[in-house]
């Protein structure tokens, strides 16, 4: 509870600014380094002909390298720090750069204004941006289902998951969490160069998002117009996806909102027949990617004030 303070300053600083353009030019981004180290290790470690046994080895040592390295950072600048209102402050700029709440809002935000002006070209090329399926197979309510599962999938990822590794422990908590999730993102994939190397970091990154991945999907379901609706296609259809954690919020997204997600998609040239999330729900168009976005607004919010209801009750004690 000590952390919800300088979490909810996080979150209120994000939320305005995201991460400024002349910040980044200047120092870059945290998630940035991480996935230098992470790049520079998988050039390194993950030799390409060596036994199975062994790339997967050192892909454990690489995940645990990676996140004690952003884990005892975040502890050091956490010791460095002065007691006091200070000290919360600083936290809360520290922890800033860690969550992705605005930039997540402002991407897929660029995919709904093209899609709405009948520019399908233009609406590929940004939803390209954020999910790795092949644009170019996407007609326009493949376009928007894509937008608004990636939405559902990195409110975890990018905010919830974030705050909770915060709240309980800090500073290191969230930069721990941070490096977790890179480390998925960039070796944890079941590709011939990362299956055994990434193996630990797509497991351990399963584990980080157990939780907020659930909580996500109750902060949907509470947020949206149908609550039941939600949580009974969470319950139907959760399960469903191939991630033990994405179709949580996925399957929360599409019951409140009465939308289909999921289904078949292309990867690279390679067909992936998905399961659909929510199969009687509509097709969405650029009208449910707003709608979505507004969800994830008021979804925000509300875990906004249960945070500052916290800080509050800690304050009291």
């Amino acid at each position: 509870m000590l952390y919800v303070l300088p979490l909810l300053i996080a979150l209120a600083l994000d939320a305005l600014l995201g991460w400024p353009d002349a910040l980044f030019r200047r120092i870059s981004h945290p998630v940035v380094w991480i996935g230098a180290l992470i790049a520079r290790l998988d050039r390194r470690w993950n030799r390409e002909g060596a036994p199975f046994a062994r790339r997967r080895a050192a892909g454990i040592a690489a995940a645990l390298l990676t996140v004690g390295v952003a884990v005892a950072t975040g502890a050091a600048v956490q010791a460095l720090l002065p007691a006091g209102w200070a000290g919360v402050v600083l936290t809360g700029i520290f922890c800033w750069p860690l969550l992705a709440a605005r930039s997540l809002h402002d991407h897929v935000a660029r995919v709904a204004r093209p899609l709405a002006a009948g520019d399908l070209k233009g609406a590929r090329a940004a939803v390209a941006m954020i999910v790795g399926r092949d644009p170019a197979q996407l007609d326009a309510p493949a376009v928007a289902r894509a937008a608004i599962e990636s939405l559902a999938e990195n409110a975890s990822d990018g905010v919830v998951a974030p705050l909770f590794w915060g709240v309980i422990f800090g500073l290191p908590g969230i930069a721990g969490y941070k490096a977790v999730n890179t480390l998925d993102s960039m070796i944890g994939h079941r590709t011939p160069r990362h299956e055994a190397f990434g193996w630990a970091a797509a497991r351990i990154d399963d584990a980080a998002n157990l939780i907020p991945a659930r909580l996500t999907a109750l902060c949907f379901a509470l947020a949206g117009p149908a609550p039941r609706r939600a949580l009974a296609t969470v319950r139907r259809d959760a399960g469903l996806h191939r991630s033990p954690n994405a179709g949580w919020p996925e399957a929360a997204m599409a019951g409140s909102l009465a939308i289909r997600l999921s289904g078949p998609r292309v990867y690279a040239n390679r067909q992936s027949d998905e399961p659909w999330v929510n199969a009687g729900g509509a097709d969405p168009d650029s009208a449910g990617i707003r709608a979505a976005l507004g969800l994830y607004r008021r979804a925000l919010i509300g875990l906004a004030l249960v945070l500052a209801l916290l800080a509050a009750i800690w304050a009291a004690i």
